[in-house]
């Protein structure tokens, strides 16, 4: 990493912590890894939200509820945004204007805030730019 912000959407967080992913599972932990020694990771409130409801109730094996809530007080210690009603109205003129989801549009939002200049995510489109900012998906060769 080259020390600029990078945006974690929440497949990518799941992945590290879904053992039955295989290869994502391994590429998403070494990713959080590198980040957390960079100190170059952020997020939003929506992708610990969407984070502790996937990882509690839609894996195979689901984490114990205690073990995910400590694992969103750790990824709270990142540049972490929380969802203003300004973000709100943005996402929904970049959904409209970049033909993305409402959900996709305000990761997109908040990465803009927090002043990411990767987000890395399996959802986009890889290779993409949008209000500057690069989308990666680190599961691609």
């Amino acid at each position: 990493m080259t020390g600029e912000l990078t945006f974690v959407d929440t497949n990518v967080l799941v992945y590290a912590y879904d053992r039955r992913e295989g290869d994502k599972h391994l590429v998403a932990r070494n990713l959080l890894v590198e980040l957390w020694r960079d100190g170059t990771g952020s997020l939003s409130t929506q992708v610990l939200q969407e984070f502790y409801v996937t990882v509690t109730r839609k894996l195979v094996h689901p984490l114990p509820r205690s073990k995910a809530r400590a694992l969103v007080r750790r990824y709270g210690q990142w540049v972490l945004l929380p969802i203003l009603t300004e973000d709100v109205i943005a996402a929904a003129e970049l959904e409209e204007s970049e033909q993305l989801s409402f959900w996709d549009a305000l990761i997109v939002t908040s990465a803009g805030r927090a002043g990411a200049q990767t987000i890395v995510s399996e959802d986009f489109q890889a290779g993409r730019q949008i209000l500057g900012i690069q989308i990666e998906n680190p599961f691609t060769a």
